[in-house]
C-alpha cells in the first residue's frame, strides 16, 4: 500500500466507526427506544411503505438479508411494540409489517438525525467541496455496490 492507500484505508475504517458510535449515542439518547441499530435499519426499511406495510420479503431484499433473518428481526420488533403484522385480506398467505405508532416515532427521530448530521458535516463545505465529495461519495457506492452483487453471485453459485 501506498502513503495514499494507507492514509485512505484509515480514514475510512475510522469514519465507519465514527458513524456506527454517533448512531448509536443518538439511540442511546432518546431513553425510550431500546434499538439496536440494526432493528433502527429495519424500521427505517419497514416504514418505506406507511400505509400498507411490506411484506419480509421486501424487506428482506431491502436490507440484502436472508428471509429467516429478517423475520426474527421482525418478530423482536413486534414484541417490543415498534412494528405489526397485518395479514393480506384477500390473500392469507401474505403478510405486511409495518411500524407501529412507537416504530413511526423512531422513524422520523432516526431520520432527523440524518438530516441534522448532513447539515452539521456540509455547512462549511464550499459548492466546489460538496460537489467533489458527492462525486467521490457516488463512485465509493458503486464500488461497494459491485463487489457486493460479484459476491452475492459467488454465493448463489453451487
Amino acid at each position: 500500500m501506498d502513503a495514499f492507500q494507507r492514509e485512505l484505508n484509515a480514514l475510512m475504517v475510522e469514519t465507519y466507526r465514527s458513524i456506527l458510535k454517533v448512531e448509536e449515542g443518538m439511540l442511546r439518547q432518546q431513553s425510550q427506544m431500546d434499538l439496536s441499530i440494526g432493528e433502527m435499519h429495519m424500521i427505517e426499511a419497514i416504514a418505506k411503505e406507511k400505509e400498507k406495510g411490506r411484506t419480509i420479503t421486501d424487506i428482506a431484499q431491502d436490507q440484502s438479508l436472508s428471509l429467516p433473518t429478517v423475520t426474527v428481526a421482525i418478530n423482536k420488533l413486534v414484541r417490543k411494540g415498534y412494528v405489526e403484522k397485518i395479514r393480506d385480506d384477500k390473500d392469507g398467505r401474505v403478510v405486511y409489517v409495518r411500524c407501529t405508532r412507537q416504530g413511526q416515532r423512531a422513524d422520523t427521530a432516526h431520520r432527523f438525525f440524518h438530516r441534522q448530521m448532513l447539515l452539521d458535516m456540509t455547512q462549511d463545505l464550499s459548492q466546489a467541496e460538496r460537489d467533489a465529495l458527492l462525486s467521490g461519495a457516488k463512485k465509493l457506492n458503486r464500488y461497494f455496490k459491485a463487489v457486493e452483487a460479484q459476491l452475492s453471485e459467488k454465493e448463489r453459485r453451487p
